[in-house]
């Protein structure tokens, strides 16, 4: 892809994103209602990677457009980057959910789903071809890196990836925010994710 046009770059990533439609690489794919694929800019210098879709994103079919992409468009926007210059992707593309009652419980992906869905990223990856890739919580940082990251270690500091030698960022998953139940301690987590982003932004300056 290295001499494609934009439209080549378009019709590449709409004929893998069509096939993604059809994936049928792990079991996930049966009661998830849709293939939750990347979008963004095609061109795109930062490539973010979370973990799955979320109940949101299953019936809307984008990704983080659910709480934990509000927080992330409002961090984005606070370190300056864009979000409309970015492409944004999941490690795994099916919802992995546990049914309670009528709602569907986020339920964590485990290393075979991990590794089928690598699949797609790669793909994803080779067509965008970032300047900088950035794991968002622990399941994108396996699936970037092929094994399990600490991300109290390895955040904050840029990594070379295993493969192509390209830089990768490792930070929290704006859902981890979340689930902090202290406000103090959310308000302290957001800005060091914020300055997480700082630092990436910095990176393309």
């Amino acid at each position: 892809m290295a001499h494609a046009t934009a439209d080549e770059a378009e019709s590449a990533w709409a004929a893998i994103r069509e096939d993604a439609a059809h994936c049928t690489r792990c079991p996930l794919y049966r009661d998830a209602t849709q293939t939750v694929f990347g979008e963004g800019a095609i061109d795109a210098p930062l490539l973010f990677i979370g973990e799955q879709p979320g109940d949101r994103e299953d019936v809307a079919g984008r990704p983080f457009v659910g709480p934990a992409g509000q927080i992330f468009d409002r961090a984005l926007a606070e370190a300056g980057i864009d979000r409309e210059r970015i492409y944004v992707t999941n490690a795994v593309k099916h919802f992995k959910f546990v049914q309670r009652g009528k709602r569907r419980i986020h339920s964590k992906p485990d290393a075979g789903e991990i590794t089928a869905c690598r699949w797609w990223l790669d793909r994803e990856r080779t067509l965008v071809r970032p300047r900088v890739t950035i794991a968002l919580g622990a399941t994108a940082a396996r699936s970037l890196f092929g094994r399990v990251m600490t991300i109290g270690r390895e955040r904050g500091r840029p990594l070379a990836l295993p493969e192509d030698g390209g830089e990768a960022w490792i930070t929290v998953h704006p859902s981890f925010l979340l689930r902090l139940p202290d406000p103090a301690a959310r308000a302290a987590e957001y800005r060091h994710f914020v300055a997480d982003l700082d630092k990436i932004a910095a990176r393309l300056a």
